[in-house]
């Protein structure tokens, strides 16, 4: 792909990322908490825990670890279904009285699942980068790796600090893993669908 098309787009893509997956939940989650709509409170909670992979992501990209670019695709299909997974907050969201609240909580879940549907498709391009290091070196690649550095240029200014954000990415992503798993193996089995604690 051409560079000069493709690095406006992943720039706009971490832009919208900011938008719809950070600003844009952080305002519906405190909307939710003041209005006492604990349903969309809660599916917004699960929420936050699932979109974590994004920023775990960003810190595992900061040096260049090719597992970064997997994580950034999985975190999208996961928050893609986690907004529409739990049928009981599903329902009880469906049976709220219109308000201002519920359209633009409505609104956001669809635009972030058509955004982060699109995203994983686009994300496509990179994925060569996570399976080879000679890829790694590509301009399609660099240009992916671009943000994250001027993330740590701004949150991490301290030369050479690349290795330890990283490795903080991949602690993060490790217990990610693994409670991941814990819910696949023990915590849909016994709750199926429904976000209710049993």
């Amino acid at each position: 792909m051409n560079e000069a098309l493709l690095r406006p787009l992943v720039w706009m893509d971490y832009r919208l990322a900011f938008l719809f997956t950070a600003i844009a939940p952080l305002i519906l989650l405190i909307w939710a908490l003041l209005r006492k709509k604990e349903a969309i409170y809660r599916l917004l909670i699960i929420y936050w825990r699932v979109a974590s992979l994004l920023m775990i992501t960003l810190y595992l990209l900061i040096p260049g670890w090719t597992v970064g670019f997997i994580s950034g695709i999985a975190s999208r299909i996961l928050i893609a279904l986690t907004l529409w997974f739990w049928v009981d907050l599903n329902e009880e969201i469906k049976d709220f009285p219109q308000s201002r609240l519920k359209f633009a909580f409505t609104s956001w879940r669809w635009a972030v699942t058509l955004y982060c549907g699109l995203g994983a498709i686009a994300s496509i391009v990179s994925l060569p980068c996570a399976f080879s290091d000679l890829a790694k070196e590509t301009t399609v690649c660099q240009v992916w790796l671009e943000v994250p550095q001027a993330y740590r240029a701004l949150f991490h200014a301290q030369p050479g600090n690349e290795g330890f954000l990283g490795f903080m990415g991949a602690m993060a992503l490790t217990v990610y893993i693994l409670y991941f798993v814990y819910f696949l193996l023990v915590r849909l089995g016994k709750q199926g669908r429904s976000a209710l604690e049993q």
